[in-house]
């Protein structure tokens, strides 16, 4: 049945709500047997790239010049590297440092989300290192001391890393104990449950499968409803002053 125009989908000027019934598919470069739904880019302002990659069996996508995150979040992939190779399967991850050759090719059926950031390097830092692992070997923790809000952070908490991210879960009835308003902007990908989000001045229902982009300083407040848990994949930049990005583009 047609929605007749009909969406739960939203953008302002600060914040995206991109929900499946909008979705659209393309072809990256680099990718065969797959596609991509694109949820966030620089033509919108974001300072990163992050996307749903829909792998047929055998599909596969290459190197970027960017790092690349992955998370899987249907099927197995594998990703090998020139002396490495891994088999991720669901709610397996990645994180490639930029210039590290790489490919990554699905075994079966597969959906895979991709976010891809230009490295911002700092004086002192060593470079970060290839990272392959899996959700259930990262330590929960409870977000401000609230045992109903869990939080596994992804990659490590340290300075070569300029950007984060994490899952969290919120038991039914758990929300934020505050709204946020904050320098680091966002992008999440609802994996599980629902519930309502305020982004700016805007209240939405949310739910699996949805995608939220939120740029710097756009308020921000998150509860779960219904009856099992809410679950979702959260980035944001991190470790990096301000500036630090803005004096990049000024010498490039």
């Amino acid at each position: 049945m047609h929605n007749l125009g009909r969406t739960r989908s939203a953008q302002q000027p600060n914040h995206l709500l991109l929900t499946p019934d909008t979705f659209v598919r393309t072809t990256l470069p680099g990718m065969k047997g797959c596609a991509a739904v694109v949820h966030a880019g620089p033509a919108m302002g974001a300072r990163f790239t992050e996307y749903t990659a829909e792998f047929e069996a055998g599909g596969e996508m290459v190197s970027t010049r960017a790092q690349r995150f992955i998370f899987v979040t249907e099927g197995v992939v594998k990703v090998e590297t020139p002396d490495k190779q891994n088999k991720l399967r669901t709610r397996g991850y990645a994180y490639v440092p930029a210039g590290l050759a790489h490919r990554i090719t699905a075994t079966e059926k597969s959906r895979v989300a991709v976010i891809e950031k230009s490295y911002e390097a700092m004086a002192g830092a060593a470079p970060p290192h290839l990272i392959v692992s899996h959700e259930d070997k990262v330590e929960s923790n409870p977000l401000a001391d609230d045992p109903g809000l869990q939080v596994k952070c992804l990659l490590p908490d340290e300075m070569s890393f300029d950007f984060a991210v994490n899952t969290m879960v919120y038991q039914p009835g758990a929300a934020l104990s505050m709204v946020e308003m904050h320098v680091m902007e966002h992008g999440l990908i609802m994996l599980e449950g629902g519930g309502i989000y305020r982004l700016g001045d805007s209240w939405y229902p949310v739910t699996a499968g949805d995608f939220i982009w939120m740029a710097p300083w756009c308020p921000q407040w998150f509860g779960a409803i219904g009856k099992v848990p809410a679950k979702y994949l959260i980035y944001k930049d991190s470790n990096r002053h301000p500036l630090a990005g803005r004096d990049h583009e000024a010498r490039s």
